[in-house]
């Protein structure tokens, strides 16, 4: 259906026609239970503080009409993660105790399918502290021509937390510093990012031998104790050494008592000991007790490294590893191998003939072999040999060759595998060598070739070997995408040929293949066969639910169509009209293939005729069913939205039944022009824009085909101050209009729009000159001064108070303390700038100072086309603790807006803040500042003036809800 829409923007009374009130979805997030709000951390209502192990609440309020439908979702610390949890439909987002794995940014998604979703989001910052951890390594050095030994202690103490621990070093009750004892260092080792701090005792003196305490502290946030670990450091102080008192490798027999002992040799303070296994835990009934480790009644299932480690906090974990073997034999399997040189399958007289036998045992290589012929030892001759570890076999293996086979030497071969001396019972393997042995032939019964069952029922698979011996049936998919059986091995032998399946899904449909092994007969080439399986399944339809609308008189068709099924046919089609059954749709012509559809045709809508259609499929498994809800109407549904600036939106519903209605929204003030106009869009793919302020313009803008849900932009410039506006939609298809909504909106002058003749911003309201956060960052920017920057803030970088030097002046500045990481993006935009000039100047102080300083990025994104973010400057690293001063030219080509893009560096010691940011029209001073030579700007006290705004830009939104 084509359609036109009728923009009208005047000065005239608002009505609007309708019974309800359709509302686009608003939202907000609000948070309860047990948060920790801490003030000095200048939290806002975006960030959620709460300490690990207590209850996350979080509520989304909405609002609209229809009641919008609200999903959470969560993201990671940085945007490039994908969601990490499941999508939870519910108002109320409930976490028991919360981990710290479970902090991030939280996401309400609220919609009701009337204008655009309303989407908020919070930070929830998951606060923790863990034990610390002290840990001591030394380091000994000879100093040549000199009889001493220098001898350096390290004292490294780690801590999981967030926010960033503070340690503090201790030795006794006096605390440690660089300042006040030449003989120790403090300092945090590269990569650790304020986790560890190292105490490093140089050159050891005797007062240094003394308890030490590491004490660590997250300045009570949440109400989290400080903690602290003391170790004492001595001149016997050691790491520790082991021994064993058995051999590395031991060997045991089933049902017999292992004890193992694990000696201290060395260690101050006393190491502890534990015992591991691998893999997996320790036996039932082992104990570990003291370093002696004993396991009771030993059995096969008890063999592997059995570890034993020491550990003290000093140097490093001694370790000592026991390699438990114990005797064990199973799988015994023979192999008749003919000649090899003749390339021959079969047994003939006058060829050479191979019988093998081989076990898994353990250990492998102290097994023995023994071979008999009719029940008597077989002797050794010039044609009978007996070899051990053919290399063409698995590895000790047994072979018995009969060189010259001759018909004497038909009869039945025994192979007997022990273990001599030990209390493992032999296993053993007959193998009958005459005329009638023969090598295997398989096939797949009459009939059985392929299997058709239904999902949910068991299937049996079947593939018939003879020939003497038989050989077991080795099972395998074909298909390359579903390489894994059911069970989820690749292969699977079965003795008897036959692959039972149980509760048989879509999935297992294809073929199978099964072929003989080369074990238990003989090691020839496989033979092999296949089986196809056909699990059938009801059918799936779609559409499953869809919305016709259709003018009055005019034809509908409504197709029900088979997307997938077994089997892939229509058995048969059932049409329904408000539960009553219809008559047969005509016949579809017969074709090469069969319908995978459903049509039924109304040659003209009526009231009588709308209402509920639904068709049910059939495929002699199941059925499915579309359902229709056909409605007579004279227009499409269509939304008009009206926005300025990044933020602000205005959303109208045109009514298009007597059940539909007007709904508008206004989130954010902004001007329009004293303006009549005409927006339609009509027949042609274009869409015809009337604009003047007494006397009709017309302007047509190509557009292409609409399609549901598409969004049409058009941007209306060289509106001015003060004025006010109407907008009107009339919905227009080639069956009539529609009825019409509008909206009358005063135009105010908005916060976000500042005068390009003195628009210097200096951040001191807290609408910030209408600049706003971007949302598909990883965080953001943070407004503060002086007085209000957290005391305990980490030292060493960020602005000690904004360009003017007085604590009252506020700045914008990013912080990258934990959680943040390297990489992570802070973006702030500023509002949307009407293009009336060709060239203008960016002016704005910034601040980067601290070793880890990240980058400062400048972007412009241009509206004209869509949004097209371009770098316009860019500066990295440490610049020092002054306030400097950028000027930066850039052209844009339409309607723009300015982007400040802090990147995070590789530490928290990164703070970037900027402020006084100006934009004037023209370019820049003659003399550029290049971003590797700033100069230092002194601060400026200039008193702040009021930015009016005397041009702005009017967007227009269509929003197409129905073709």
């Amino acid at each position: 259906m084509e359609v036109t829409c009728l923009l009208l923007l005047a000065l005239i009374p608002f009505h609007c026609r309708g019974q309800g009130v359709y509302a686009p979805a608003q939202a907000q997030i609000v948070h309860a239970g047990q948060a920790c709000v801490v003030k000095e951390d200048n939290i806002s209502e975006r960030v959620y503080t709460i300490r690990e192990g207590d209850t996350l609440v979080l509520q989304c309020l909405v609002t609209g009409h229809p009641r919008p439908q609200v999903r959470w979702t969560k993201t990671a610390g940085s945007a490039s993660d994908k969601f990490q949890e499941t999508s939870v439909f519910n108002e109320t987002l409930r976490i028991e105790r919360i981990a710290r794995t479970q902090g991030g940014r939280y996401y309400c998604k609220a919609e009701n399918g009337v204008g655009v979703p309303a989407i908020k989001s919070i930070r929830v910052d998951v606060q923790y502290l863990d034990e610390p951890v002290l840990t001591v390594h030394q380091t000994v050095s000879d100093v040549r021509g000199n009889f001493y030994q220098e001898k350096t202690v390290f004292l490294r103490c780690t801590v999981n937390s967030n926010p960033p621990a503070r340690f503090i070093w201790k030795r006794g009750s006096d605390t440690l510093s660089h300042s006040q004892d030449n003989g120790v260092d403090i300092y945090e080792p590269l990569y650790t990012q304020g986790e560890t701090k190292v105490l490093k005792l140089k050159n050891l003196r005797p007062q240094d031998y003394a308890s030490y305490t590491c004490q660590v502290s997250v300045r009570n946030v949440c109400g989290i104790p400080d903690k602290a670990i003391t170790f004492r450091l001595t001149n016997t102080t050691a790491p520790p050494a082991l021994k064993l008192s058995v051999n590395e490798t031991l060997v045991v027999n089933p049902g017999e008592n292992v004890t193992v002992q694990c000696l201290l040799t060395g260690g101050d303070p006393l190491p502890q000991l534990q015992w591991s296994h691998g893999p997996g835990p320790l036996p039932l009934g082992a104990l570990a007790q003291s370093g002696t480790l004993s396991i009771p009644s030993v059995q096969a299932r008890d063999s592997g490294y059995y570890n034993c480690t020491a550990t003290n906090n000093v140097g490093n974990p001694a370790k000592k590893t026991v390699n438990l073997l114990v005797r064990s034999m199973k799988n015994a399997t023979f192999q008749i191998t003919p000649d090899v040189i003749k390339e021959s399958e079969n047994i003939q007289l006058g060829q050479d003939l191979k019988l093998s036998c081989h076990v898994d045992a353990v250990p492998q290589e102290k097994v023995t072999y023994q071979w008999f012929k009719n029940g008597k030892p077989a002797r050794m001759s010039k044609r009978l040999l007996v070899t051990r570890n053919d290399p063409e076999l698995p590895a000790v293996t047994s072979s018995l060759e009969l060189i010259d086979l001759h018909f004497s030497d038909y009869g039945t071969y025994l192979c007997v595998a022990s273990f001599p001396g030990a209390p493992v019972p032999d296993l053993s393997v007959e193998v009958n060598i005459s005329s009638e042995t023969v090598p295997p032939t398989i096939s797949v019964p009459k009939g059985r070739a392929v299997v058709t069952v239904r999902e949910g029922s068991p299937a049996e698979l079947q593939c018939e070997v003879r020939g003497k011996p038989r050989p077991p049936v080795l099972w395998s998919r074909v298909d390359k995408e579903a390489a894994l059986l059911p069970s989820g091995l690749p292969l699977e032998e079965t003795p008897d040929g036959k692959l039972r399946l149980e509760h048989v899904s879509r999935d297992m449909s294809g073929t199978y293949r099964c072929q003989t092994a080369r074990y238990n007969g003989f090691n020839v080439r496989p033979r092999e066969a296949q089986v196809q399986l056909n699990v059938q399944f009801p059918p799936e339809v779609e559409p499953s639910s869809q919305d016709v609308r259709q003018a009055l008189g005019r034809p509908v068709l409504l197709r029900c169509s088979l997307l997938r099924g077994s089997p892939q046919r229509i058995a048969s089609a059932v049409w329904r009209f408000k539960g009553q059954l219809l008559p047969p749709p005509p016949a579809v012509p017969v074709a090469a293939e069969a319908p995978d559809h459903s049509e039924l045709r109304l040659d003209a809508v009526t009231r009588d005729s709308s209402g509920s259609y639904e068709c049910s499929i059939s495929n002699d498994v199941g059925s499915a069913t579309c359902l229709f809800q056909v409605s007579a109407t004279s227009c499409p549904r269509t939304t008009p939205m009206c926005c300025s600036g990044p933020r602000g939106s205005l959303t109208l519903s045109t009514p298009c039944s007597t059940t539909d209605s007007v709904s508008a929204s206004l989130t954010r003030a902004w001007a329009g022009a004293l303006v009549e106009g005409v927006a339609r869009w009509a027949s042609g793919n274009s869409l015809y824009l009337q604009l003047n302020q007494h006397n009709a313009m017309v302007k047509a803008i190509p557009v292409r085909r609409v399609e549901k849900g598409q969004l049409l932009e058009y941007i209306l410039t060289d509106l001015r101050v003060p004025h006010s506006y109407e907008v009107r939609l009339t919905p227009y298809t080639t069956f009539g209009a529609g009825d019409m909504a509008s909206r009358i909106i005063h135009y105010t002058e908005p916060i976000n729009s500042p005068n390009l003749s003195d628009n210097t911003c200096h951040f001191e309201d807290e609408k910030i000159c209408g600049y706003t956060q971007d949302l598909t960052d990883n965080f953001d920017w943070t407004r503060q001064n002086a007085l209000t920057q957290n005391p305990k803030r980490s030292p060493n970088t960020g602005p000690p108070t904004d360009i003017s030097g007085t604590p009252e002046g506020y700045y914008m500045f990013i912080e990258t303390s934990r959680p943040r990481e390297l990489g992570d993006r802070a973006r702030l935009v500023s509002p949307l700038y009407n293009a009336s000039a060709k060239f203008y100047c960016v002016s704005f102080f910034y601040h980067m100072y601290g070793k880890h300083i990240g980058s400062l990025n400048l972007l412009v994104r241009s509206r004209n086309k869509g949004a097209l973010d371009t770098h316009a400057w860019s500066l990295s690293g440490n610049k020092g603790n002054v306030w400097q001063q950028a000027h930066v030219p850039i052209n844009p080509s339409g309607p723009f807006q300015i982007i400040f893009e802090g990147v995070r560096g590789s530490g928290y010691l990164g703070d970037i803040a900027i402020d006084d940011v100006t934009l004037k029209k023209g370019e820049c001073p003659r003399k550029q500042m290049d971003p590797n030579k700033v100069v230092v700007m002194p601060g400026s006290g200039a008193p702040r003036q009021p930015h009016p705004q005397l041009w702005g830009p009017m967007v227009i939104f269509l929003l197409a809800l129905q073709r």
